[in-house]
């Protein structure tokens, strides 16, 4: 069980995210950094207690049309190794000490739970309360199991997103962009979904994630 607490963070998730976006293929951005502000997300568990899961939603409004993003992170008492790419930061947390903050489609702990969760056997949590289910977020799944063991080693990025395949040519595909209203692909065999906050007040809901032969 994740315990969420209320304490700092320095510098902030968004601090950190405000300097890494903008290096992703995925980002819309353009020359100006992003003015970003938390929309939404939710948590995952690590059954063994020690990485915090969290999948992030947050809008960049410095452009007109501002644009949503999902932002998968890992939160680690110590470096991953070999994820030096996938490092977005380091930050120090009021209770837990320095904190390494990592792109979690790079995060073995992540994908697994991830895949957890789109086939039914984990479940989302809220984000800011502690040992509360996010029911707001959904799933489904047929076909047969994805193994996290066979994924490719490193997850590709490209403008629409992440993807990370198997061996057999099913890829499990994570929106980093988010569409109000979008639907799972044609062909997809899982998915998952979820709400967030609009600049404008109201409430959005879109796929975060694909499960299918992309």
């Amino acid at each position: 069980m994740a315990v969420i607490h209320r304490t700092t963070l320095t510098p902030t998730k968004l601090e950190l995210l405000t300097a890494w976006l903008p290096t992703r293929p995925w980002y819309r951005g353009g020359a100006d950094a992003p003015v970003l502000e938390k929309s939404g997300g939710f948590r995952l568990d690590d059954p063994e207690g020690e990485v915090g899961i969290e999948f992030m939603v947050a809008t960049d409004t410095s452009a007109p049309e501002p644009t949503t993003y999902l932002l998968p992170l890992t939160y680690r008492g110590a470096p991953l190794a070999g994820a030096e790419r996938a490092l977005v930061g380091t930050a120090e947390h009021g209770v837990l000490g320095k904190r390494w903050v990592y792109d979690g489609c790079h995060d073995p702990v992540l994908v697994t739970e991830l895949l957890a969760l789109v086939q039914g056997r984990a479940q989302a949590m809220a984000q800011s309360v502690t040992d509360t289910p996010d029911h707001e977020v959904t799933r489904s799944c047929t076909g047969e199991p994805f193994d996290p063991a066979g994924l490719t080693p490193e997850p590709a990025d490209d403008a629409r997103g992440t993807r990370l395949a198997d061996p057999h040519g099913t890829t499990l595909r994570i929106h980093r962009v988010l569409r109000p209203g979008a639907g799972p692909a044609e062909g997809a065999t899982g998915h998952v979904a979820g709400v967030w906050n609009t600049p404008d007040g109201t409430r959005a809901g879109g796929v975060f994630m694909t499960l299918g032969t992309d």
